[in-house]
């Protein structure tokens, strides 16, 4: 299992990356001002981050409780990108459309767009922090 201060520096380190690379992108790709699309990235960064610790902290206990071992196959890696973005998307999606002034369906392909990108982001960056910072074995529990 990670410890909380591993937890907190994968979530930061997830959230500000994916801020660099999302803000400008986004903006461009749906045309509204950079400063409105950096502080909904913010906000949904901020929120995300939150929602990232509370789910992984829980998938890593059901992992152990399952498996007794948080090690992840390429199976379970995508099984938490999915249903970790899909989450998201439902927390996320209301304040898509109040932010940018946009109807929740055009939200929803916002949201879709972002939740596919950050589901890749997601996958990739979650291999690579497993990578550089392994999770240690814990012993099967009862």
């Amino acid at each position: 299992m990670r410890s909380t201060a591993d937890r907190i520096r994968q979530a930061l380190s997830f959230e500000f990356i994916g801020i660099v690379i999302v803000t400008p992108l986004f903006a461009w790709v749906f045309d509204h001002h950079i400063g409105d699309m950096g502080a909904l990235v913010v906000l949904g960064a901020t929120a995300a981050t939150m929602w990232n610790y509370i789910f992984n902290l829980v998938f890593d206990h059901v992992l152990n409780w399952r498996r007794g071992d948080v090690r992840k196959t390429m199976l379970l890696r995508i099984v938490h990108a999915v249903l970790f973005e899909t989450t998201l998307l439902v927390l996320l999606l209301p304040l898509f459309a109040w932010w940018l002034g946009v109807p929740l369906i055009a939200a929803l392909v916002m949201e879709i767009s972002f939740a596919a990108f950050y589901m890749g982001y997601a996958f990739v960056f979650t291999w690579g922090y497993d990578t550089l910072f392994p999770p240690q074995r814990t012993a099967r529990t009862a």
